[in-house]
Parts: structure tokens; C-alpha cells; sequence
């Protein structure tokens, strides 16, 4: 297995283990997703297959379809963990009490809240996907 095969499984496996961990939170522990959480499955999701088949392909070209998803994806994780952490100034919608939060204690995997999860997420992703420096075709 080449050096870019083997960051585009690591890329892969990133998607998925996103997407497992989100739909077990949403399905199995119930806990509704808040708009902007929404808009990152919608960047994360479509990755499993798209990295899937390219790796099983073998033909290279993952980056070019997965990044515009991935930039996507980033950038609205690092919106998201810019209001969780307070730096720009506006509530998370519709974080309230009623509604879907990210902010509660129950929202963190291993004492990290998951907008800093998914925001860690995609930046590994998007390292995979422009590490690779052989032939891309």
C-alpha cells in the first residue's frame, strides 16, 4: 500500500468514524442535533462513499470531489466552535432549553464538546486529502 493510499484510508476512516459517532448520538442516545451540527452531517456524510470508492477504485481522485466538501465542512465547524467558545458573539441556534443543544455536559465525547470534535474531524481530513504528493490524476 503507497504513502497516499494509506492517507486516503486514514481519511476514510476519519469520515466514518464521524459519521458513526453522529448517527449514534442522533439515533441511539436520541439527542437531537442542533442547525449548525445539521450542516456538518450534510459536509461529513456524503465523504464515506466518496473516499470509500476512490480508495477501492484506486483511481486518486477522492481530493477533487471531497475537498469542496471538506473546506465546506471546516468551515462551518470552526464557526460553530467559534460561538461554543464564546469568540463571536452570538448564541448557538437553536441551542436552548427546550430545543437541540451542543452545549450541555451531555454533549461532550471524552470531556471535548463535539463542535471542537467535528472541527478536529475535518481539519485531519483535509490534511489527508493534500499530504498525498503523488501523480494525482
Amino acid at each position: 500500500m503507497s504513502r497516499d493510499d494509506l492517507v486516503l484510508t486514514l481519511a476514510f476512516l476519519i469520515a466514518l468514524g464521524a459519521t458513526f459517532g453522529a448517527l449514534f448520538i442522533g439515533e441511539v442516545l436520541g439527542q437531537m442535533p442542533c442547525t449548525l451540527c445539521w450542516y456538518q452531517r450534510i459536509a461529513m456524510f456524503p465523504l464515506v462513499p466518496i473516499l470509500g470508492l476512490s480508495l477501492w477504485r484506486g483511481d486518486g481522485s477522492a481530493w477533487l470531489y471531497a475537498l469542496p466538501l471538506v473546506l465546506a465542512g471546516l468551515a462551518l465547524a470552526a464557526w460553530h466552535s467559534g460561538l461554543y467558545a464564546g469568540i463571536l458573539p452570538a448564541p448557538i441556534v437553536p441551542c436552548t432549553q427546550n430545543g437541540p443543544s451542543c452545549t450541555g455536559e451531555a454533549q461532550m465525547i471524552l470531556g471535548v464538546p463535539i463542535p471542537y470534535l467535528s472541527l478536529a474531524a475535518f481539519a485531519a481530513i483535509l490534511a489527508c486529502l493534500i499530504l498525498p504528493k503523488g501523480n494525482r490524476t
